[in-house]
């Protein structure tokens, strides 16, 4: 007999206590093995796939896709047991859906940790409809499964693709959630990519093309309306019975959401100050152009401008670890913390983050690069794990690159400074007593009032700014 678990929303770690719904991989009636993924759910620190420890059939999904789900709530139940025979349709191999006997459940929540085994091909089991109710309790008669008159549902994944049956091409979960939003049909789409895998460009080109569409119907039905518009106007009683437009909430939830909570909590319990200074960056530009040149064609990755810039500022906290420290309100202590991890924000799709390069005091500036440029790749794709965006001790923050010169940066709670980098571009700069054009660049650190006074802000700013100005002062501490 068939025993119905409940399979409840696991603790993701890192103190997150609720999880949006993202997509649903499975839906009821399907069979799933031990440690398949059934949900997509998107956190406040990255989105992951939720692994079932259950085999057996679906028999019930709770919560729908966008909502929120707190830890330890139902996200679906599982009939173990139920997966015989009769469950098979034609065509199947026959293998069971569920793991060797002695393994009903692996107690494994995250994807990556535990056991490994390889999910079972899915299968569906297709109950009458007017017997869902009785379904989670007994499996359904093979003659439904075989009945020649009911043609199969397709599952979620599988339409008719450049006229034939088989599973949508498209691999990327970021790929499938644009087009949800959209309401792009992925089946109507052909892929640009090897083998006709759909690709992000093929979506975005059909959102432009829904989008002008869109705008050339909408002007069409306006034409009429702009011609009566006077007349409207002019009456006060039909302008008065206008309908006000409605505005438009967004919850704070989410990535938006965490990001709201640790600025506010930040602007609220640190009283924060912000020194800036224009720097020349002609030479640190002269310079990271000779070290790319010198590693020649085959020589590795470029070394980028805001690799050089983390490896200055670990320079700078060995000199001025005080910035490098955070405060414990309820002990009254200052803790100076013994190694940089070195944060570094990120603008990405579902908002900014700030991945943490581990360990930056120990690397130099073509290993802190290579790190920027993995994590930051896995930011884009919304890979990153919760473990990846904590525990920073320091950020560095390069608004430069939407075309700003300066801001007054928030600190990244519970850190204690940040640096702000703005745009580096030509100005007209006093250099060797005589006006020239250079490459200038203004930056900005907010820090920690309660962790050093102005003094220490201070003198760690100057020896950044005199970094840029004279990378060879960096050689010192190499």
């Amino acid at each position: 007999m068939a025993q119905v678990l409940e399979f409840k929303l696991p603790d993701l770690g890192e103190g997150l206590t609720e999880a949006e719904i993202v997509r649903w991989l499975v839906e009821v009636g399907d069979v799933v093995a031990i440690d398949q993924p059934v949900v997509e759910v998107e956190t406040a620190k990255a989105m992951v796939e939720v692994p079932c420890p259950y085999g057996g059939v679906v028999t019930a999904r709770f919560g729908e896709e966008g909502s929120e789900l707190p830890v330890g709530a139902p996200l679906l139940t599982v009939a173990v047991g139920a997966t015989d025979a009769s469950s098979t349709a034609p065509g199947d191999d026959g293998a069971a859906a569920e793991e060797p006997s002695g393994r009903s459940g692996s107690g494994n929540v995250l994807v990556g940790y535990g056991t490994g085994a390889p999910a079972a091909r899915r299968r569906r089991i297709r109950p009458e409809r007017n017997t869902a109710s009785a379904a989670p309790a007994a499996p359904p008669a093979p003659a439904v499964v075989s009945a020649p008159s009911r043609p199969a549902p397709m599952a979620v994944a599988v339409g008719e693709v450049n006229g034939r049956q088989g599973p949508v091409a498209v691999i990327s979960p970021l790929v499938r959630r644009l087009a949800r939003q959209h309401e792009i049909d992925l089946r109507g789409l052909t892929g640009s990519g090897p083998d006709g895998l759909i690709l992000r460009a093929d979506v975005d080109s059909a959102i432009r093309q829904a989008g002008q569409a869109t705008e050339a119907a909408t002007r069409t039905a306006a034409e009429p309306v702009v011609a009566e518009a006077p007349t409207a106007v002019a009456s006060p009683s039909a302008a008065g019975a206008a309908t006000p437009a409605a505005a438009e909430q967004i919850p704070l939830r989410g990535v938006r959401g965490a990001v709201a909570d640790k600025l506010s909590r930040s602007r609220s319990e640190i009283p924060d100050a912000t020194c800036w200074v224009d720097a020349d960056a002609t030479e640190l530009m002269a310079a990271r152009a000779a070290m790319n040149a010198a590693s020649g064609p085959s020589g590795g990755p470029k070394v980028s401008v805001l690799a050089l810039l983390a490896r200055i500022c670990t320079a700078a906290l060995a000199r001025y670890p005080e910035l490098n420290s955070t405060v414990d309100t309820a002990a009254r202590e200052i803790v100076r913390l013994p190694g940089v991890h070195l944060g570094f924000a990120a603008q990405t799709e579902r908002g900014l983050v700030v991945p943490v390069v581990r360990d930056a005091h120990f690397r130099n500036a073509e290993s802190i690069g290579a790190e920027i440029a993995r994590l930051t790749e896995l930011a884009r794709t919304g890979k990153l794990s919760p473990a990846q965006l904590t525990g920073g001790t320091f950020t560095l923050n390069n608004y430069g690159v939407f075309g700003v010169d300066g801001s007054t940066p928030i600190i990244n709670h519970p850190e204690a400074a940040m640096l702000g980098v703005g745009r580096i571009m030509p100005k007209p700069w006093v250099h060797h007593g005589e006006l020239a054009v250079r490459q200038v660049v203004q930056l900005s650190l907010t820090f920690d009032h309660r962790v050093c006074d102005g003094g220490t802000a201070g003198g760690f700013l100057r020896y950044v700014a005199d970094c840029v100005e004279q990378p060879a002062v960096l050689l010192r501490t190499l």
